[in-house]
């Protein structure tokens, strides 16, 4: 019997019995075609985790009949490079062969490491396949990334799970029952791993069919798919903040929790909103900002589990709130002149006249002291910079209604 996970027992040979990604390897798929006419370049996958980048990577390799180096780059070192480029050289120079070198994690490559490989990617001693969760646009290196055709991989279906759970099942002589079978594809949110991963504990646990209990029992709880210095936070704190300037606060409270449950710090999210209420809110209701300020005291205060209903009330609040950003736009507005004109002098008449030098040069004179004059009276008075004279920053808008 061997010890291999079931996910490597199940590794299809051909790409006949690779499930999913069909835009890629289906009859019309790009990849598929490239293969086919033999034109291989280097590549990186992105997608989330179990959607078959390393299962695609290998059947290249077996395709093209290249030898095929399996590195995780939490593991690689230079040294290593230069021992797989050295093999490369040797068999392209004697016998013409390719060697395809199958990253996985590129991501986690720093970029010394990167540019160790970019020459021999450059001169086709090696073929690079880059397997990667994480957008590549941030995580690899430019010259490399121009020199790579990135396909992006999807989740897998619901139809791609229910047929490799079914390989699975047969290849540990399992049986399951269709409510436990829906849970265990639902749970595997699109990772084929995950859901095969299942199986075997389950039949390790002694199990011949499957029930619900025992795919509760061995998946304990999903995982969700998050890494707080990757493109899934962005794209979620993303989404908090549309929602909430969309005044949809089930979205917001949807989109705040999902961060929360995947193990985000509370007080990361405080502080997007507190940013929020003053950004897209403003004077149209400055309360928000108020309420904002308290609820980051009272999650730093009392913390995880406890304060998520904290979040939960102001992203509500926030959402159905009126929106106002003006002062955000002239926030924008007045620090684009103070950067163009640098620091134009303060007029005169705005100047305090702490000495007798000062008066004299014209310090405050001329200046009226707003509450001796009618609002009729003051609207001639400039305040700005004569550079500035005439310029406007701040368009209040008019309160707008949210979503009752």
């Amino acid at each position: 019997m061997t010890d291999a996970p079931l996910a490597d027992l199940l590794r299809p040979k051909d790409f006949s019995g690779f499930v999913g990604q069909e835009h890629l390897v289906g009859e019309d798929g790009i990849l598929k075609k490239l293969i086919d006419k033999d034109e291989l370049i280097s590549i990186i996958f992105w997608g989330p985790p179990g959607c078959g980048k390393t299962t695609l990577a290998r059947l290249i390799a077996t395709k093209t009949k290249s030898d095929f180096i399996h590195f995780s780059a939490v593991s690689i070192g230079l040294d290593e490079v230069k021992k797989v480029v050295a093999r490369a050289k040797e068999k392209k120079q004697l016998y013409g062969g390719r060697t395809i070198l199958f990253i996985d994690e590129i991501h986690r490559f720093n970029k010394l490491q990167q540019d160790a490989f970019l020459p021999y990617v450059e001169d086709g001693t090696i073929t690079l396949i880059g397997a990667t969760t994480e957008n590549p646009s941030f995580e690899v290196i430019g010259p490399l990334l121009s020199r790579c055709r990135v396909f992006v991989l999807k989740s897998l279906e619901e139809n791609d799970l229910d047929q490799i759970i079914g390989r699975g099942l047969s290849k540990l002589n399992l049986k399951i029952k269709p409510d436990a079978k829906a849970f265990l594809i639902e749970s595997a949110n699109g990772d084929a791993r995950v859901a095969l991963n299942v199986l075997e504990i389950a039949e390790k646990l002694g199990k011949t069919t499957l029930t619900l209990a025992d795919i509760e029992e061995a998946l304990q709880k999903k995982t969700l798919l998050y890494d707080k210095a990757g493109e899934e936070h962005y794209n979620l704190i993303s989404a908090v903040h549309k929602s909430m300037r969309g005044s949809n606060p089930d979205a917001a409270i949807y989109y705040v929790l999902r961060m929360l449950e995947a193990g985000e710090d509370p007080l990361y999210v405080a502080r997007r909103l507190l940013r929020f209420a003053s950004e897209d809110i403003g004077n149209a209701d400055p309360e928000a900002l108020q309420l904002a300020l308290a609820v980051f005291d009272a999650c730093d205060r009392v913390g995880m589990p406890e304060c998520r209903i904290f979040l939960v009330q102001l992203a509500a609040y926030l959402a159905l709130a009126p929106k106002d950003n003006s002062a955000y736009l002239a926030e924008g507005r007045a620090m684009e002149d103070i950067r163009k004109f640098g620091h134009l002098p303060v007029p005169l008449k705005l100047r305090n006249a702490v000495t007798k030098l000062m008066k004299e040069v014209g310090y405050g004179q001329n200046y009226k002291y707003a509450h001796n004059f009618s609002s009729e009276e003051l609207e001639s008075e400039v305040y700005l910079p004569d550079k500035l004279k005439g310029k406007r920053y701040y368009f209040p808008k008019a309160k707008k209604t949210p979503r009752d």
